[in-house]
């Protein structure tokens, strides 16, 4: 069983994130890219990745805007399995954007 991190974890978590935000119980990134095609790219990018990992991210796709939300449904909200996940979503949405 992944353990949940306090609020301080969390808090300092979201120091290194910078580009997230907690959002109700959740670590939630909007991401802006170029295209729908460009959106997709990271968003299959990112499936392989949780796939790999089994932890899977909530994923809301608009057009050029991709929302992820990292929380681990079976504990109630975040562990650092959803720390690491943003982190390398972090990492594929920077990939893209250079490629």
């Amino acid at each position: 069983m992944a353990e949940l991190l306090t609020p301080q974890d969390i808090g300092k978590a979201l120091g290194d994130l910078t580009d997230w935000t907690l959002d109700d119980g959740a670590l939630k990134r909007v991401v802006e890219l170029a295209d729908f095609t460009q959106a997709m790219l990271v968003v299959n990018r990112v499936a392989e990745i949780a796939e790999n990992d089994n932890h899977h991210p909530d994923i809301d796709i608009r057009w050029n805007k991709v929302t992820f939300r990292c929380s681990t449904h079976s504990e109630g909200g975040i562990t650092a399995s959803d720390v690491s996940l943003a982190r390398e979503i972090d990492g594929v949405v920077e990939a893209v954007r250079q490629a």
